[in-house]
This record gives C-alpha cells, structure tokens and sequence, in this order.
C-alpha cells in the first residue's frame, strides 16, 4: 500500500513537472516571439523616423491586451521583479550618463530654456490638477509628484531622435538635447529628493514620519560621502588594471559590480529607501570616464533594449489594460484632454518665454518646447506604479501611458517643420568640380576597402595631382565593416576619428597599406598632401559616415571602388559584395559633393609605360548633362599632367539623319516636346562650359579631340564598344545627358545602375572594352540629405 501511494506520489509530481516545464517553455517561446515582433515592427516604423520604443508598446500593448481576454492566462511572476531589475540598472545608467558638474556652472541658454519649460509646467500643472481628482484619494503629496513628473523629459529618448532625424548637429539640436539633459537631471533629483519625504506606498499619498526623514537622510549622506570620495580612486585603479586594448579581466569586473551594488544597496537597506533612486544617485556620483564605467553603459543599455524593455511594455500595459478603460465616462475625457495641454502647453510657454529673452525666433521656440515634452520609460513605470498601488484609476494611468506616447510620435512632424525652415533660410553650396576655383586647393577622398584597391589609388594620385603647383589634398578612408570582433577592440579616439581599431588583421591592414602609400609618396610626392582616414561602421550605416567625413574635410569628389572584385584574367566575379554595392548607392543619393566610382581592371602606373612621351591614354566621353560637366571638370584637372595623353569624344545627335528615321524622331519629338525648356537650358549649359574647356585645351594642343555625330543609342552602344584597347582609362558622367536618344534603351539591359548608362555598358562583364572606367556624379543640392548639411543654424 505505501509502495503504492508512493508510485502515485511520483507520478503526480511528474505530471506536475511536465506541466511546469510546459509553460516555462511557452514563456520562453512567447518572449522571444515578442522580441522578433518588436524588431520587425521597428524595421518598418523606422521609415516613418520613429524610435524604437514605439514598436515595443505596440506589440505589448497587443499581447497584453490578448492575453487579458484570456481568463486562463496568468501573468508570470518573474516578469515584476524583472522588470523592477530592469528600471533600477535603468536609472543607474542614467545617472551614470548625466554630469552633476553642470548644475554648478553658471546657467547657459540651454539651461535657461529647461529651468523656463520646467517652472512653466509645474506652475500651470499643480494649479490645474489641484481641480482635478487625478488621484483615487487627493492629496497635495500627488498634486506634486504629478507636476513633477509633468515638467520632466527623457534626455536619453530625446537625444536618440534627435541624433536620428539628423538634427543632432545642428544649432537646434544641441540646444534641444542640452536641455534635455538639464531637464532630465533636475526633475530626477527632485523625484529622488521626493522619495525621501512623501510615502508613496499607500493609496493616500502623504508625508514620512520625521524619523524617517532623518534616518533615509543620514543613509544617503552616507552612501554619497562614501561613492564621492572612495570611487575616483577605485574606478581608477580599475582602469589603470585594464587598460584600452585588452580584454577586462573578469575578476576586475566581478568586484566592480561588487562595489558598486554594495553602494546602491546601502541606502535602502538602512532606511528603505527606494532601490530605483539609490542607484540614481549612486550613477550621479561614479565617474564618467573611464572604460569601465563606458563598459557599464554599453553593456546595461544592450541588457536593457534586448530583455527588459520588451517584458516592460508587456507588463506597463497588462496593469493599466483596455478591458479597464472606462471610455463611455466623461469624466475619463475631463481628465485626458487637460492632462494633453498641461504636458504640451507648460513647455512650449517656458520654451517661448526663454526664447525672447535669449532672442530666439518664436517657430523655433514653440519646436523646442514641443521636444522638450518627450517622455520616456521613468515616467511611464511611475505612472503604472501609482495605478498598482491604487493611487490613481487604470483609466487615469492608460490616460498617462497614452499622452506619453503621442508626446514621442509627435516628434518627427515637429522635426520635419524646423528642417523645412532652416531650408527656405540656410545657404547651399555647390560642392562640385565645375564650381571650383581654379586657385583653390583640390581635396579629394578615396574610398578603399582593403589592399586591393591600392594600386589603384596610387594611380588616381598621379593622375588627380596634374600640375604639382596647383596643389592637391588626397584622404585615403579605409572602409572597415565593424563586426562583433572589431567592435570589441575599438577604443575612443580624437579628432575626425572618434574611434580607433587595435584588432590584429584591422591594423596589420592599415600598415600594409600606409607603407605602400609612403613608398610611393617618397619618390612623387611634390605638391600632393595624404592623409589617412577611417570610416568604421556596420555596412548599414558606412554611407553616413562617408558622408559626414566628406563633409568634415569639405572634399569636392568622393571616389569609391567597385563593388565586384577584379579576378587574375581581368574579369569580375558574379555578384561582388552586395553591402558595399547598397554603400555607393546610398552615398550617391545624400553625398554632400560629386562622387566617383572606379571600376579598376588594372589601371598601370603613368611610370610604368613603356612609350617616353605618352605614358597614359585617357578617354573622356561627353554626351551632355551636368555629369558629363563634371566629368569633363576632372579630366582639365587631369590634361595637365605631362604624362597623361587625354582625348575628348563628344558623342552628339546627328539631327538630319533622326529626322529621316521614323522612330527615333518620334521619340525625339515628343521626349523634346515634354522637357523642352529643360533640354535647352542644359544644352546651354554644356555648349558655354564645352566652349571654355575647348579654348583652355583643346586649342592650344594639349587634348585631343573627336566628334561622332550619331543616329541612335545602337549607334552610340556600337561607338562605346569600339574603344576597346584604344585607352587605359575612360571616363564618363553618371546622368544620361540631354541627348538622351542616344542612350534611351541602354537601360533595358543594366547590370549596375548606379553607374548610369554608358558606364554600365563600358564596365559589364560582356564588355569587349577593358579599360578602366571612372564614373562621375555631379553633387545636387537636391539630392543631398533634406537639402541641407547636418551642422545647420536656425536660431
């Protein structure tokens, strides 16, 4: 009999193992559906500029809301106290991110306009809410944390959109994200100082016993005596024992966190005070600086964005859930819509009373105190606290957790609005070869992806250097994917490069390149200034520090290299390296000056030749078009060069034969009849510049020049092919021309579009021409990123 009851005992608690390990796996399965719904939703509202934060409280807003129509459905317990982990380590990171010095220095403008936008919005929330029943039971306690909260802004969602929506180098920008910054600080710190005298534990929020004022006090004097003057020291001594460049040892870092969880943990367990704002103040007091403390920062945020924040938008929501919102209630709307007002209208009257002070213009103003209403996860957890701890209605919480929203979806439009007034006021410059003075210094970036592309660099030196006196600035930009492994050996920089590479293979690289580059330098440097660049970037993202080096060094021509790599026969491989084709699209699109790209087949040295006069056949084809202007700018450059024989060949339509060929003249006709002001403005453009360039080489000997006079694009695709073996360089415009009859159809049979039509036909892999092809772009100030440079000034 015992025997018995035993084997039913086992096979109960086996049933109820099995059971367990179900709905462990379900969690575990449910979470990581969660997370791949919140990274494909970001996929897509990342082309609407909105943050990443929004398609996590999307998808839990959703799941939760489902899951509360289940009866069946639990929430499971680890999610709160992961959560609680979560907004602690949160806090930490954001204290650890603020600067405490800042509040001692005498205020700037962007701290005028927070302290305006804060005193603004606490003055007009506490008179408003004292007339509103907010809370379940009233009190002035919950009046104040309200208006508080109200008057804060999350400083580190702000400077993320901000930086992202491309204003974060902008006048505004700064000011927007300084003042966050301030904003964030101070309202923290109130809210800290607010845990030591109110008792938020209870539905009626009221003031602490005076005993315990004293005793939180005294604790927290204590833990921040003891983190002002013993952490310099120790993180110090920490970063002397893990220097940049080697891994960090993992007992340095088991009594790092050691130390600074003994630091977060003394306040609340002496006093219980709370463990959220103590590890708020403990991340004011550590060091910024340091490795460490940036190894804390990156690692936290990445624990952060990758687990918590996810479950936290599913647990914000599964406490204040739709199913409770009281929407047919009138009263709900009385509270929503001033709630609204309060939180746009308090900042954008303290942004405008600050602005005419500091004289900025009022759309601005209005712009900045719209921003400055940004709220993030501190808020939002404080709202959802107060709804389970009974202090306010699930309706007033989903109310809060609604507004706080719209305050971060509102962005993009407010955004959009300043970039489409700096355009109207902002002055473009024509970054272009064509609009270069000739006594002004060339500057020119090579892009290059690895040794391979050196030859070819060393080539475009001697050729872009033309005459030695006129001076010539090269910046050779290695192009460095940044991969897990490379990421873990970058370390901060200086100057234009902000971050450096130790890796083995990256700086073995580099070297190898640097030594062949300096050789070459050594024996043909007369006139030619190098210098060495780095762009390191995920492949999604290469294009835009590209474009801000190009824009930095204020170069006239990006040259990029080929995306396919060249084989031993002279050939190129199959598809090439689709990331860095997607790399040179881009740029083409937002590149702040003209661009170039190189299809190398072996371009020689003009040294290397055999022939003692000519050493160098180049081809410059011109159709018509701002690219082929600018293509014909850089060969000028490139005539001068006594090594170089250059010869011009102007394909143009022959116009007496079209109008005998039925379907060329057709279309002729009705392309003309549709762009015509267009056709004859740009056939002006190219006849005056042609006519200059034609005196100034031409004429006097040194170019040579020929004209085609052809019927059609097959007569013009048969003209390119027939250039084989006559040149070791050709080079073309990327646009199609005004004539463009004679490249119309040439784009039926594309392999690479972004290198135009003739030279996608002169680089195909059928081509019987193996010279190599330099296609040119000419910067457009349309086409350049929202018209403008990312550093604009508006105020």
């Amino acid at each position: 009999m015992d025997l018995a009851k035993v084997e039913a005992f086992a096979n109960k608690c086996a049933v109820q193992m099995s059971l367990e390990a179900a709905k462990f796996s379900a969690v575990i399965l449910s979470f990581f559906g969660m997370v791949f719904a919140c990274n494909f939703l970001y996929t897509l509202l990342k082309l609407l500029h909105l943050p990443r934060i929004i398609s996590e409280f999307t998808v839990g807003m959703i799941i939760a809301n489902i899951c509360r129509s289940s009866s069946k459905f639990e929430m499971p317990s680890v999610v709160e106290p992961l959560v609680g982990f979560g907004m602690i380590l949160y806090m930490f990171v954001l204290g650890l991110e603020l600067d405490l010095n800042v509040l001692m220095k005498k205020p700037d403008r962007e701290a005028k306009v927070a302290y305006g936008g804060m005193i603004s919005t606490f003055i007009l929330a506490y008179t408003v809410t004292f007339f509103l029943d907010f809370s379940t039971v009233p009190s002035i306690g919950f009046d104040l944390a309200l208006s508080v909260t109200l008057s804060g802004t999350a400083s580190p969602l702000l400077s993320r959109i901000v930086t992202d929506l491309k204003i974060g180098k902008s006048d505004i920008g700064h000011l927007v994200s300084a003042a966050g910054v301030h904003t964030d600080l101070v309202s923290s710190l109130i809210v800290s100082v607010g845990f030591i005298i109110l008792d938020a534990d209870k539905r009626q929020i009221s003031i602490r016993d005076l005993n315990c004022i004293i005793v939180t006090c005294s604790a927290l004097v204590i833990q921040t005596v003891f983190a002002a003057m013993v952490s310099p020291a120790f993180f110090a001594w920490m970063n002397h024992e893990s220097p940049e460049g080697k891994p960090v040892k993992g007992s340095h870092l088991v009594v790092t966190i050691g130390f600074v969880v003994i630091i977060c943990a003394s306040s609340p367990a002496i006093s219980g005070y709370s463990p959220m704002m103590s590890a708020y103040v403990t991340g004011l007091l550590l060091p910024r600086e340091g490795r460490l403390s940036k190894l804390m920062i990156s690692k936290i945020n990445y624990f952060l964005s990758s687990i918590i924040f996810p479950l936290y938008a599913f647990w914000v929501f599964w406490i204040s859930s739709f199913h409770d919102y009281q929407a047919d209630d009138s009263g709900t709307w009385e509270r929503l819509f001033p709630l609204m007002a309060l939180t746009m209208v308090g900042k954008v009257v303290g942004a405008i009373a600050s602005g005419v002070m500091l004289g900025f213009p009022l759309p601005e103003s209005v712009a900045i105190g719209l921003l400055l209403t940004v709220k993030g996860h501190f808020h939002m957890f404080l709202a959802t606290t107060a709804v389970e701890k009974g202090v306010i209605t699930s309706t007033t919480g989903l109310s809060m957790l609604l507004i706080s929203i719209l305050t971060i979806l509102q962005t993009p439009t407010v955004v959009d609005q300043i970039i489409k007034r700096a355009r109207k006021h902002t002055p473009r410059p024509r970054k272009a070869l064509q609009w270069l003075e000739p006594s002004t210094e060339l500057r020119i970036m090579i892009c290059i992806r690895g040794p391979e592309n050196v030859s070819s660099t060393i080539r475009l030196i001697e050729m872009s250097q033309g005459n030695p006196n006129l001076g010539i600035a090269i910046y050779i930009t290695d192009m460095i994917e940044l991969t897990e492994k490379v990421a873990a050996t970058a370390v901060n920089g200086e100057g234009m490069n902000a971050l450096n590479v130790v890796s083995k293979s990256v700086r073995q690289m580099r070297e190898q390149i640097t030594s062949e580059i300096e050789a070459y330098m050594a024996e043909n440097g007369e006139g030619v200034t190098i210098r060495r660049m780095m762009a390191l970037s995920m492949l999604t993202g290469m294009h835009q520090d590209v474009c801000a080096l190009a824009r930095d060094l204020m170069v006239s021509l990006i040259i990029l290299p080929f995306h396919k790599n060249r084989l031993e026969d002279g050939k190129f491989d199959g598809s090439g390296l689709s990331g860095f084709r997607c790399q040179s699209q881009v740029v083409l699109r937002h590149a702040p000056c003209s661009v170039g790209i190189l299809v190398d087949r072996g371009l020689v040295s003009i040294k290397q030749t055999s022939t003692p006069f000519v050493s160098l056949n180049i081809a410059v084809i011109f159709i018509g078009g701002r690219d082929d202007r600018e293509a014909l700018s850089y060969s000028s450059r490139v005539a001068n060069h006594p090594g170089v024989k250059l010869t011009v060949i102007r394909l143009l339509l022959d116009t007496n034969a079209a109008h005998n060929s039925g379907s060329s003249a057709s279309f002729g006709k009705r392309f003309f009849r549709h762009r015509r002001d267009d056709h004859e403005q740009e056939m002006k453009l190219d006849d005056e510049y042609f006519t200059e360039f034609y005196h100034k080489h031409v004429a006097g000997g040194k170019v040579s020049y020929t004209e085609r006079h052809l019927i059609n694009s097959a007569a013009a695709l048969s003209t390119l092919q027939s250039l084989d073996n006559q040149y070791e360089l050709i080079i073309v415009g990327r646009g199609g021309g005004v004539n463009s009859i004679l490249t119309v159809g040439m784009s039926d049979w594309k392999e690479c579009p972004e290198l135009g039509p003739v030279g996608d036909i002169l680089s195909a892999s059928d081509s019987p021409v193996t010279a190599s092809v330099l296609i040119i772009q000419q910067h457009s100030i349309t086409g350049d990123i929202d018209g403008l440079d990312d550093d604009f000034s508006v105020m």
